[in-house]
Order: C-alpha cells, then structure tokens, then sequence
C-alpha cells in the first residue's frame, strides 16, 4: 500500500503543478483551491509512504514522478519544447526512478 500512496502522491504533484500554472499566480480562486487541495493529497500521501520506505527513496521519487509528469503535461497541454536532449534528460531521470524502485527491498 505503501508504494501506492506513492505513486498517489507523485500524481498529485503533477496535479498541483498544472492547477498552479492555471491558477495564474493564485489569482483564480477555482484553479488556486484546486492547487491547494491537491497539494495536501500530495503531502498526506506522501507522509503515509514514508512511514515504510526509505525516506530519501520515497522523495526522490516522489520529486522524479513531479518533474517527469511535469515535462509531459507541459509538452501536451503546454506546447512546451520536446527536442531530444530534454527528452534524453526526462529518460536519466526515469532510469533513476526505475532503479531505485529495483533496489528497495521489500
């Protein structure tokens, strides 16, 4: 369940971030409410997940889900640059992912 509330968490991050691009500087208070609530899922269930993993796994990952999501949102919903080195720098930081996935035991 652990790694659930992870993946929870990192989803969420990557729902903060969008709500807060679209929230303009908070100054939309549909979008800035939307923000706020999913960044308290986003710390509850990470706060959950780090009762069991390793702390510094539980983060790095969590922060690798955030920025790899946020790379793709931006670059679907925002138009955002998608040349092959930012693509081969979002690539290292899911090998990182993967690999500490892989070396946690259970």
């Amino acid at each position: 369940m652990h790694w659930i509330y992870l993946l929870i968490a990192g989803a969420m991050e990557v729902a903060w971030m969008v709500g807060m691009k679209y929230s303009a500087g908070f100054s939309r208070p549909g979008w800035s409410a939307f923000t706020l609530a999913a960044m308290g899922v986003s710390f509850f269930c990470l706060a959950k997940a780090i009762k069991v993993l390793p702390l510094g796994t539980a983060y790095a990952i969590w922060t690798g889900i955030g920025a790899v999501g946020g790379v793709v949102v931006g670059v679907v919903l925002f138009n955002e640059p998608r040349d092959w080195p930012r693509l081969l720098c979002v690539s290292l930081v899911v090998i990182g992912i993967v690999g500490l996935k892989l070396t946690h035991a259970d």
